[in-house]
């Protein structure tokens, strides 16, 4: 069990009167952390902190940031063995999980260092004769990061590098769920020599999340809000940056289709399924939740891809065993996959493959000729429940997949490629792959969704634009003619 502790103008720093909460073990309730419980008050500091920094930092050179950032991704990349102790215990979800978390929020860090030269603004041709008018980018100011605990290195990080990249400082305010996780990832921001103040961290009870947050977005200092998470959360959020004008980036939840045509691969669909339905337990705001199947191939398909899913290994991820589905991150997750499976059942789906659980070691399951009837058909299940929805034609997938009210991720498989593109172009949503699985980032580029799937892009140039003030200055460089 880990004894943690906030970060605020980089001293370490208990809660307000000595506060605390504790995150349990999904799978025995162990104490796994316990947390200082911030106060609104403790959330302030950390704002005023970053505040004073921003001073020092908006002004630090490309070459600088990148350095630091570059020295962070090391950092994060040594502490591996911590990460998957930490998820492990915190989330339940597997080492080969945490693995690729670390992986890819490394990378996230490196093109984050690469972007801060990328900052670039323009000359804009002008009426007025001699004025050179521009339009100039800078750094917004304190940035508010709020990042979810299933792929929490990735999104904790995504949270934090890019407003640091574009000279923003930032407050990190780390999941209830996972809060040792994300403190290591404030650690190696701080071993990488970030002057104080550039990085805070917070942690809150999840009963004070509202009061906290609130607290932080009301601050005049904070320009730019962040927040990866559900929908319904995300809404709240919203809400609270539209009372206090602050621009928001929302990446929230998904029910992500696969569309399989009637020519597609069915080896290379089965597998890329697999991957997007199971990876981290269908824990994944881009897990594939429909699966949308040409009847045509139907038969075949579903056959070998519930024969896959029944041989994923599943087990306590602190045990030495490699496994693929560990646990999920609490009961109440189980109870509301069981009411999903419990509810298709009745209204006359098939199950072809696990069933509902009695503890958060949740087995791959899957139901076949799901219909709009079916809650499953539009609920996001956050768990490694899936469906199978079987169409009679290419319109009939495109307006299955856009029948409902996410939009983050998709796929299509297909092997006339040029047919299966034009299927991903009519599908609503923010990300759409051909011939790959649903469950795909990389750090460069433009990540989110539309919908009731968010608004606005983390990555690559797209989160420069998120994370600036864009300005249009002019000089006057000659004498200028006025009417009177």
């Amino acid at each position: 069990m880990s004894d943690l502790s906030m970060l605020i103008n980089g001293l370490k720093v208990t809660a307000e009167k000595g506060a605390t909460f504790e995150r349990r073990n999904p799978l025995d309730g162990s104490v796994a952390t316990r947390a200082p419980a911030a106060s609104p008050a403790d959330a302030v500091m950390a704002v005023e902190a970053a505040a004073e920094a921003f001073k020092t930092w908006s002004e630090t050179g490309p070459n600088e940031r990148r350095a630091l950032l570059l020295k962070a991704a090391d950092a994060l990349e040594a502490k591996l063995p911590q990460f998957i102790e930490a998820v492990a215990g915190e989330t339940g979800a597997t080492g080969m999980w945490a693995g690729f978390n670390t992986m890819l929020a490394a990378s996230m860090i490196r093109e984050a260092a690469s972007l801060t030269t990328q900052i670039a603004g323009e000359v804009i041709p002008s009426d007025v004769p001699g004025s050179l008018a521009m339009g100039v980018r800078q750094p917004a100011g304190v940035v508010l990061g709020i990042a979810p605990w299933n792929a929490p290195i990735i999104l904790g990080v995504r949270a934090i590098c890019v407003p640091l990249a574009c000279g923003n400082t930032v407050v990190f305010k780390g999941s209830e769920n996972c809060p040792r996780t994300h403190q290591l990832i404030v650690e190696a921001f701080q071993d990488a020599g970030f002057p104080p103040g550039v990085v805070n961290y917070i942690t809150n009870a999840p009963a004070d999340a509202g009061a906290v947050v609130e607290a932080m977005v009301a601050h005049p200092a904070v320009r730019r809000v962040n927040f990866t998470g559900s929908t319904k959360v995300g809404k709240i959020i919203a809400m609270t940056c539209a009372k206090y004008l602050k621009p928001v980036v929302l990446e929230l939840g998904g029910k992500a289709p696969m569309v399989i045509l009637d020519d597609a691969n069915i080896e290379d669909a089965v597998n890329g399924a697999a991957f997007g339905c199971f990876a981290n337990s269908g824990q994944i705001c881009m897990s594939t939740e429909r699966l949308i199947v040409d009847q045509k191939i139907a038969d075949e398909f579903v056959k070998k891809f519930s024969d896959k899913a029944k041989a994923l290994p599943l087990g306590d991820p602190r045990k030495p065993e490699p496994v693929v589905l560990g646990s999920v991150i609490g009961q109440g997750t189980v109870d509301h996959c069981n009411a999903l499976i419990d509810d298709a059942l009745a209204k006359g789906a098939k199950l072809l493959c696990g069933g509902k659980a009695d503890s958060t070691l949740m087995p791959a399951t899957v139901l076949d000729h799901v219909t709009p009837a079916m809650r499953i058909y539009h609920e996001e299940t956050f768990g490694p429940v899936k469906c199978v929805v079987r169409v009679s034609s290419v319109e009939e997938a495109i307006a299955c997949a856009n029948d409902n009210e996410y939009g983050l991720s998709s796929a299509v498989f297909g092997s006339d490629v040029a047919r299966a593109f034009n299927v991903a172009r009519k599908i609503d949503s923010g990300i759409c792959h051909v011939n790959g699985p649903t469950v795909h980032d990389e750090a460069q580029m433009p990540f989110g969704g539309v919908k009731g799937s968010g608004i606005g892009r983390f990555g690559g140039k797209a989160g420069i634009a998120e994370f600036t003030e864009l300005r249009w200055i002019t000089m006057q460089t000659t004498p200028r003619h006025y009417p009177f």
